[in-house]
């Protein structure tokens, strides 16, 4: 199961309420997950229905949201011409 930034935000905000209970490597952890989530966050929001149906879309075809939002934007620039569709390319190569 992956960690949302919901998820990690709860996770961190536990911690800051607690800190003198948490143990060091306990809150190592926790700390290490947010920094790597910070070094791999994208800039890219949506408005909250976009962003709820990219999450759902993403848990139901078992991808994470980028991966979802990648998708999307290759497909729509295949279609629309902005980019040449390889995986049909990449088919009608072998068939000569």
């Amino acid at each position: 199961m992956t960690m949302t930034s919901t998820d990690a935000a709860a996770l961190l905000q536990d911690a800051a309420d607690r800190i003198a209970d948490i143990p060091r490597p306990e809150l190592q952890i926790l700390l290490r997950r947010a920094a790597l989530r910070l070094r791999n966050a994208t800039t890219v929001s949506m408005e909250d229905d976009v962003d709820e149906v990219l999450g759902d879309l993403a848990s139901e075809l078992g991808l994470t949201r980028e991966d979802v939002m990648r998708h999307i934007i290759r497909e729509w620039m295949e279609k629309n011409s902005f980019l040449s569709d390889t995986r049909i390319a990449s088919r009608t190569d072998g068939d000569d």
